[in-house]
């Protein structure tokens, strides 16, 4: 049932409320809320209760869906060329963030060298990123050092797609309405669902996603999210605070079950024949320090950043090509087409096509 105020509509104060009663907020509640922000019109005191208040009650995939609908409904469009495919072909594959926080490391940029793994594979990649928030280094950080252009008008950025094989959409400009939550979210010191928003707010709208969530509470709401709209999408979380598929331990993932239900199995990277890794293996600094190491994973560099980077990589590739079975079985399979992408020169290819083709 949809929260309104005495007379008859929405109001913060209406939703604010029902949330301290402990019930849960209809899709079009969260829209509403979203709806304000993107407009403008949400000053941070009642959003930043809004937030706090739906935290502590705990989230639910319909009110993630109402969220994540409503600011992709504003973004920025992102239309892709025929030479990329259908977007229902392509794969983003992208991480919340927050895991320093969890871990107190802060990691390589993995997804982001996976997805020009991925590409290298041959699937058109459409990825989702940001500079950094809580790391030293974002993904939009990390292409900048490596010589890709961001700062490209949205044509130009589908276009990418087409012609590489894989694009960025860079958070900021295809979601510059988000900026009016920044004082709200800035003042609270804690995660809340907006810093889950941005795998389920990709503007080329990929048909697959990969994605890996620091918060082990929401990754199965945000699995929750993408599989009810039909994403072929694989969530996963480290059991060592990773936002990511490790290699330290096992982790968890999320996907498509029976009757469109979500799926929780155990992913363990001594199944596939991965050597163990220690969070210290995988640990980052700024740009220049991750682009070095990006760099190096891509000439072919054995150890525990490329063994992760694969991994990942085949994550992708599962998603993009949909799962089969055994999700190990599908990972093993995946795992020799990522490091073929490398060890061929596809991956390292891509970058050089890409850093071409922006100009830079």
């Amino acid at each position: 049932m949809a929260v309104v105020g005495a007379q008859g509509a929405r109001t913060w104060q209406s939703l604010i409320s029902s949330l301290v009663a402990g019930r849960d907020l209809t899709a079009q509640d969260c829209a509403w809320a979203m709806a304000r922000v993107m407009a403008g019109e949400a000053p941070a005191v009642p959003l930043a209760g809004f937030l706090v208040a739906l935290r502590a009650k705990g989230e639910t995939v319909e009110e993630l869906s109402g969220l994540a609908d409503e600011m992709l409904a504003h973004a920025v469009p992102l239309t892709l060329p025929p030479a990329a495919g259908p977007a229902e072909a392509a794969v983003d594959i992208v991480g919340t963030g927050g895991d320093r926080s969890v871990t107190g490391t802060s990691t390589v940029n993995i997804s982001t060298m996976a997805a020009l793994v991925v590409a290298g594979a041959g699937r058109t990649v459409v990825k989702h990123g940001n500079r950094a928030a809580s790391s030293l280094c974002g993904s939009a950080d990390l292409l900048e050092e490596l010589g890709v252009r961001l700062d490209l008008p949205p044509a130009r950025v589908g276009e990418l797609a087409g012609e590489v094989g894989i694009t960025f959409a860079f958070a900021r400009v295809f979601h510059p309405a988000f900026r009016h939550a920044a004082e709200a979210r800035s003042g609270l010191g804690v995660p809340t669902a907006f810093n889950v928003l941005g795998p389920m707010t990709n503007p080329g709208r990929p048909g697959a996603a990969a994605v890996g969530v620091a918060d082990a509470r929401l990754a199965p709401l945000v699995a929750g999210v993408l599989v009810g709209r039909g994403t072929r999408a694989l969530v996963f979380r480290g059991d060592d605070g990773l936002d990511e598929l490790t290699t330290s331990g096992p982790s968890r993932a999320w996907r498509a079950g029976a009757a469109g239900t979500v799926e929780e199995v155990v992913v363990d990277p001594a199944a596939l024949d991965l050597p163990p890794s220690s969070l210290s293996d995988l640990a980052g600094g700024d740009a220049p320090h991750n682009a070095a190491i990006a760099r190096a994973v891509l000439a072919g560099k054995p150890g525990p950043v490329r063994d992760a980077v694969l991994l990942n990589a085949a994550a992708a590739l599962v998603a993009a090509d949909g799962l089969h079975g055994d999700l190990h079985d599908d990972l093993r399979a995946q795992l020799a087409v990522a490091a073929a992408s490398v060890d061929s020169g596809a991956a390292a290819a891509v970058l050089e096509r890409w850093v071409a083709a922006t100009g830079s």
